[in-house]
């Protein structure tokens, strides 16, 4: 396989570390709310993000090994992931409404993160990558409106 360079493959691989770091957040952050979500809604939304931290854990390692396969070191810490994320932590524990209320909106967040991948992408001539950006895309956007449902 030809590693892609240029200009256009590192914005490509830019953009796939921020999704990175988004999904990877967006994991974690699910599964903390998995482990300590409580109230009258538990049993479904126990199951609801237990399903959700195993499918991210899972596009974390596609997106990682996307950015492997255009020739870059995918990022790996917390510390990066800090700073490439827009997907943010909130402190202590918040009700369940709490939790699906941030979830949702984060969803939304990864929604524009992969909309950045597809568009660089799509300019580097990178139809692989735009896939998996438009897959991507198509889950979140399905997973936030089946949480802001539950509203």
């Amino acid at each position: 396989m030809t590693q892609r360079a240029g200009p256009a493959a590192v914005e490509t691989t830019d953009a796939l570390s921020r999704l990175l770091a988004d999904t990877y957040t967006l994991y974690l952050k699910t599964q903390n709310y998995h482990w300590n979500v409580t109230g009258p809604m538990f049993p479904a939304l126990h199951t609801m993000f237990e399903e959700q931290y195993a499918e991210l854990a899972t596009a974390s390692d596609l997106i990682a090994e996307r950015i492997r396969a255009l020739g870059h070191p995918a990022p790996g810490t917390f510390q990066e992931f800090a700073k490439l994320a827009a997907v943010g932590e909130e402190p202590g524990v918040p009700t369940a409404i709490e939790m699906v209320k941030n979830l949702a909106r984060d969803h939304r967040i990864v929604v524009s993160t992969a909309r950045e991948v597809a568009d660089e992408a799509e300019q580097a001539d990178d139809i692989a990558t735009v896939d998996l950006a438009t897959q991507r895309i198509e889950l979140h956007e399905k997973i936030a409106w089946m949480l802001e449902a539950t509203l």
